[in-house]
């Protein structure tokens, strides 16, 4: 019976030995190691904008617009029309060729283009001018009264941002940073379906996710200046073009792109990062 018993005791010794050498095995083999993540879970700046533009040209793919565009190469909106001679309100499509820097020679070769086809419209135009001299002087008066009138730009919302507000409540979880691999907004931390909201007035320049390691994004435009954008949303509730109202509820918190539910909120003034605290209501 002893014999038994201590034959017995030694199967379950080889077992657990077995199962041992098993688990130190299968730790030694991994290959590659786990995923890396800050301490507040969300994805590492590198992997977040893995798809900023770089180089000196960019073809337009679906989904983008001249914002989405200027936000990753990290320019201001302006500067990418001037270079590629694109008028307001920005409209670009598919598979268009964009120019990135001011000193390449195809933009520099569009540009006198349009410099050669503006001259020449203005040049036919300059005839009807010069028989309205005939007319008589009220009618002139007139003329130039409502010219004037309809080069005065309609503004769709206010210039001046008269105060900001919080776009989500929540834990601040992770800070805006000067580093060049630095955070470059702030991470608010919430559960799914908590409203977001717009910082202030503006209109809706950009909502989808066309933009790798945001998820589902919106940036809207406050004025020429300043731009805001609003990542890892779970539903985007307004369209591009649409004006809204400080504290409008414009999309739901969420975990796109990203290793947990948060709202990745960034502020841009005339195209470059700013630390958002620094606008936001203490």
């Amino acid at each position: 019976m002893a014999k038994r018993m201590k034959f017995e005791l030694l199967q379950v010794n080889s077992l657990l030995l077995v199962v041992v050498l098993l688990l130190l095995n299968g730790c030694s083999s991994r290959s590659k190691p786990a995923p890396v993540v800050d301490v507040q879970g969300s994805l590492p700046l590198s992997q977040r904008i893995k798809n900023s533009v770089t180089g000196s040209e960019y073809i337009v793919k679906k989904g983008e617009t001249l914002y989405s565009i200027a936000w990753r190469a990290d320019v201001d909106v302006r500067t990418l029309a001037s270079i590629n001679n694109i008028k307001a309100p920005y409209n670009i499509f598919p598979n268009q060729k964009l120019f990135l820097v001011k000193n390449s020679s195809n933009a520099s070769k569009n540009k006198a283009k349009s410099k050669s086809f503006n001259s020449s419209k203005q040049k036919v135009i300059k005839k009807p001018i010069a028989q309205k001299k005939k007319q008589e002087y009220g009618g002139n008066v007139t003329e130039q009264k409502t010219s004037k009138k309809s080069q005065q730009p309609k503004a769709a919302f206010s210039q001046k941002i008269r105060k900001w507000q919080w776009p989500a409540k929540g834990k601040v979880i992770q800070r805006f940073s000067t580093a060049k691999q630095g955070n470059k907004g702030i991470d608010i931390a919430g559960r799914r379906g908590d409203s977001v909201k717009a910082t202030a007035d503006g209109k809706v320049v950009y909502a989808g996710d066309a933009l790798q390691g945001y998820g589902q994004l919106v940036i809207v435009k406050h004025n020429d200046d300043y731009l805001s954008a609003y990542a890892h949303n779970d539903r985007i509730l307004v369209k591009e073009q649409q004006v809204v109202k400080a504290g409008q509820v414009i999309a739901k918190m969420g975990d796109t792109d990203a290793e947990r539910v948060m709202l990745h909120f960034e502020v841009r003034f005339r195209g470059k990062s700013v630390n958002p605290m620094k606008y936001l209501p203490k």
